[in-house]
C-alpha cells in the first residue's frame, strides 16, 4: 500500500527522514563522543557506552496515541527498509537513511501462546515470542542489522573501503555476522572466534558457510571476548559483539513489537529472558523505557531474567536486596546446555545496573527481577516445550525453567501474561536433545534423561517376512505380505483399533 491511501493524519510521519543527536557516551566517566568513529570503549577509562539521543525530548512532542497509529500504518508499506526493526525507525537508529538499512527479513517474529495443557502444567497463560525465527534463527539478528546498517552508513559518508567486522561468540552472533557481512559483500569482510569445542555443529556450520573467517581459541567464550576486545582496542576492526551499542539499539525492537502485538497495553504482562552477555535484557529494559517515557505505553511490564546455576553472576549480584551492599563478581562457568547464557563476566552488566534502578524508580515499585535454574530444568523444559508445538532452544527451556522458577518464588503471579523469550530455533541445539534421548551427558552438565521424555526411532522388522525391499526386488505377492505384516507391527506397536 502506499502512503497516500492511508490516513492524513499519520502521512506526514510514515517514512522517516534522518534526524536525531546520537552519541557515545560512557557510563563509567559520563564521557560523550561523536559517532562517525568505530568506538566500543570509553578512551578515558575503558567504560562501555550506551547510545542515547540528546534530542530524544522531541519524540515526545508526538502524542502516545499518533505514535502509535504511525507504527500501525507504517507496518502495510512495502518499503523493505521499514519492515524489520526499522518499522520503529525514530528509536532505533534515526539518524540513517532509509536507503542505507540492510534488511534481511529480521523482526517482527510471532508470539505463539501456549496449548492449554502446557498452560495449566505450568500454571499461568503464557506465550513464547519465538525469535529463532529470524533469518539466521537469532535473536542475534535484531541487533545485527542495526549495527551493519550503521557501517553501511559509514561506509557510504565517509569513503570507506572493505572494512573487518569481528566478533566472539557461543554460536549465534558469529552466525549472525557472518549473514549480514555477507550481504554486504565487497564493503564487509568478517571474522569470527568461537570457543574450541563449545559450539554446535549447527552453528559452526553459519558462519563457515557465509564465508566468514573462523578462528576457534581454546578456552571459554569469555576468553574468546578477551581477545576480541584486544583486537578492538589496537586495530582497526568493526566489533560486532553486544559490547557495540548498536547491537542494544537494534535489539530494542524486541520491546517494541511486543508493545505493538498487545495493543499497547502492558498492564499485568511480564517479559522473561535468558541472561548472558546481558546485552539482550539491557535492550528490553530500555526499549520498554523509550516507549514509555514517550507515552505509547502506559505501564512498565514486570521482567525476569534468568540464569543457570552454571553461570550465574548477575542472579549472585541481585541476591542482595539493597543496592548500596551489591558487590559485583564474575563467576567461572560450568558447561551449560544453554550454551549462549554461558558467560561469567557480561559486557553489558555495567548497563543492566544503571538501567534497572531507573526502570525500578520510574514503576514506583521493583519490576525487574532475577531467578535461577538448573541444567535438568533446563534441558526437561525445553523438551516439554517442544512437545507441545514450539520450537525453542535451550535458551527458550531456560526461560520457561524460569517462569516455573518465577511461579514458585511469587515473582510472577498465576493471573499475569507471560511473553517467554525463545532466542534461537531449536535445531541449532539440537546435539543437546540427542545427547538427552541418549541419555550420555558429560557428568559436568549434571543432566540425566527422564524415560517420559526420551524419544528414538524404532526399527520395524517383523520376524516373520522372509525378505525385505532392502534386500532385493519384490515381487507382487511378497511386497503384499511386507506391507500387511508391517503396517500390522506398527498398529499393535501404536494401539490402533481395526475399521469393522
Amino acid at each position: 500500500m502506499k502512503a497516500d491511501n492511508l490516513p492524513e493524519q499519520v502521512q506526514p510521519y510514515l517514512l522517516p527522514k534522518p534526524q536525531g543527536n546520537l552519541v557515545y557516551r560512557c557510563l563509567q566517566c559520563g564521557a560523550e563522543y561523536p559517532i562517525e568513529e568505530f568506538l566500543y570503549t570509553c578512551p578515558k577509562c575503558h567504560g562501555i557506552f550506551m547510545l542515547p539521543d540528546k534530542d530524544f525530548d522531541r519524540l515526545k512532542e508526538i502524542p502516545g496515541s499518533l505514535w502509535r497509529e504511525i507504527f500501525d500504518y507504517r507496518k502495510v508499506l512495502n518499503i523493505p527498509g521499514l519492515k524489520g526493526i526499522f518499522l520503529f525507525h525514530e528509536f532505533i537508529a534515526p539518524l540513517i537513511p532509509v536507503a542505507d538499512i540492510v534488511y534481511l527479513g529480521e523482526g517482527h517474529t510471532p508470539l505463539i501462546e501456549a496449548n492449554s495443557y502446557l498452560q495449566e502444567l505450568v500454571g499461568c497463560r503464557f506465550y513464547y515470542k519465538n525469535d529463532g525465527q529470524n533469518p539466521s534463527a537469532s535473536f542475534k539478528d535484531r541487533g545485527m542489522a542495526c549495527a551493519l546498517s550503521y557501517v553501511n552508513y559509514l561506509i557510504r559518508t565517509k569513503g570507506l573501503k572493505e572494512v573487518l567486522a569481528i566478533c566472539a561468540s557461543t554460536g549465534d552472533t558469529s552466525a549472525s555476522a557472518a549473514l549480514y557481512a555477507s550481504y554486504l559483500r565487497g564493503k564487509v569482510k568478517s571474522a569470527v572466534l568461537l570457543p574450541e569445542g563449545k559450539v554446535t555443529s549447527q552453528q559452526l556450520a553459519q558462519p563457515l558457510g557465509h564465508g566468514s573467517a573462523v578462528f576457534e581459541i581454546p578456552g571459554v567464550f569469555d576468553d574468546c571476548m578477551k581477545v576480541v576486545e584486544y583486537l578492538a582496542d589496537n586495530y582497526y576492526v568493526v566489533l560486532l559483539n553486544s559490547k557495540n551499542p548498536w547491537r542494544i539499539r537494534g535489539q530494542e525492537s524486541y520491546s517494541y513489537e511486543i508493545a505493538q502485538w498487545f495493543n499497547y497495553e502492558l498492564k499485568d504482562k511480564v517479559v522473561i529472558v535468558p541472561i548472558g552477555n546481558a546485552g539482550n535484557i539491557t535492550a528490553i529494559i530500555n526499549g520498554f523505557l523509550n516507549f514509555y517515557k514517550v507515552g505509547i505505553i502506559e505501564t512498565l511490564p514486570k521482567i525476569v531474567g534468568v540464569q543457570s546455576v552454571h553461570a550465574n553472576p548477575v542472579y549472585l549480584y541481585y541476591l542482595e536486596p539493597d543496592p548500596q551492599k551489591r558487590v559485583w563478581q564474575p563467576v567461572k562457568v560450568k558447561p551449560s546446555c544453554a550454551q549462549a547464557a554461558m558467560i561469567g563476566n557480561p559486557v553489558s552488566m555495567p548497563r543492566v545496573m544503571q538501567l534497572v534502578e531507573e526502570y525500578n524508580q520510574l514503576a514506583g515499585e521493583r519490576r525487574v527481577f532475577v531467578v535461577e535454574v538448573t541444567e535438568q530444568e533446563i534441558m526437561d523444559w525445553m523438551l516439554i516445550a517442544n512437545r507441545n508445538g514450539h520450537i525453542v532452544c535451550t535458551q527458550g527451556g531456560e526461560s520457561l525453567a524460569g517462569l516455573v522458577r518465577a511461579l514458585e518464588k511469587k515473582v510472577v503471579k498465576p493471573d499475569e501474561e507471560v511473553i517467554l523469550d525463545s532466542t534461537a530455533h531449536m535445531l541449532k541445539f539440537i546435539s543437546f536433545q540427542q545427547m538427552y534421548f541418549e541419555d550420555n551427558f558429560p557428568p559436568e552438565y549434571e543432566v540425566k534423561a527422564k524415560e517420559e521424555l526420551k524419544n528414538a526411532p524404532r526399527l520395524v522388522k517383523p520376524g516373520d517376512i522372509p525378505v525385505f525391499p532392502n534386500e532385493r526386488q519384490l515381487n507382487e505377492d511378497e511386497f503384499r505380505e511386507f506391507v500387511e505384516k508391517t503396517a500390522k507391527a506398527i498398529a499393535d506397536a501404536l494401539n490402533l483399533s481395526k475399521r469393522d
